[in-house]
């Protein structure tokens, strides 16, 4: 059974999807911006700032269904332009430390919604 997951303590979605979707105990996220919930705006204009902000609607995400970080098994991560990487890396080390990270795929792209730095995907799994 496929269950809708929404909370407002991260975005709402800007178009036609789901902030997550959960099914058969697997947590699928769209998507997170460094966008700040409150104000619709992307917390800060620094790879560090967007990432932050990025994670902590992951999590929110998660929270919302009952899940945490260490519950996430995969990642993928889009980068503006891939110079950012070893900044971005040292933020996303601080959300998923030591041993037992998730795989992860980081990708540079052409561009991103609302002129971010950064959107990161999740799959969980309980």
């Amino acid at each position: 059974m496929k269950n809708v997951i929404a909370t407002t303590s991260a975005p709402a979605a800007i178009g036609p999807y789901s902030q997550a979707i959960m099914v058969d105990g697997f947590l699928y996220a769209s998507g997170q911006l460094g966008m700040n919930p409150t104000t619709g705006n992307l917390e800060g204009d620094s790879i560090q700032s967007q990432a932050k902000q990025a994670l902590a609607n992951v999590k929110a995400i998660l929270a919302e269904a009952g899940m945490q970080m260490s519950d996430v098994v995969k990642t993928t991560v889009f980068l503006s332009d891939i110079s950012l990487f070893a900044e971005f890396n040292a933020v996303y080390a601080e959300a998923f430390p030591g041993p037992g990270a998730p795989a992860r795929s980081c990708v540079a792209v052409k561009g991103l919604p609302k002129n971010a730095l950064v959107e990161i995907e999740v799959i969980a799994h309980k």
